[in-house]
């Protein structure tokens, strides 16, 4: 989770932009982040993130345009 926020804005958007790269990036990030802090927010995410994978990676394209995070992590 630090790693990926410490990125450059313009890395994280093509992280989460390449099909396939999107969904690989959100299951690492999300289970750092639900072993790092397991709050019920970080966990949610994580199973959102897995269940939903391609779909909740553009969400989360556009939230960390929006809010600079990924949504359900912070």
């Amino acid at each position: 989770m630090k790693w990926f926020n410490s990125q450059s804005r313009l890395v994280q958007i093509l992280l989460l932009l390449i099909p396939g790269v999107n969904w690989v990036t959100e299951v690492i990030v999300r289970v750092t982040g639900a072993i790092q802090k397991p709050t019920l927010t970080n966990i949610l995410g994580l199973v959102l993130g897995v269940l939903f994978g391609f779909v909740f990676g553009w969400v989360d394209l556009v939230w960390v345009l929006l809010f600079k995070h990924l949504i359900f992590c912070k």
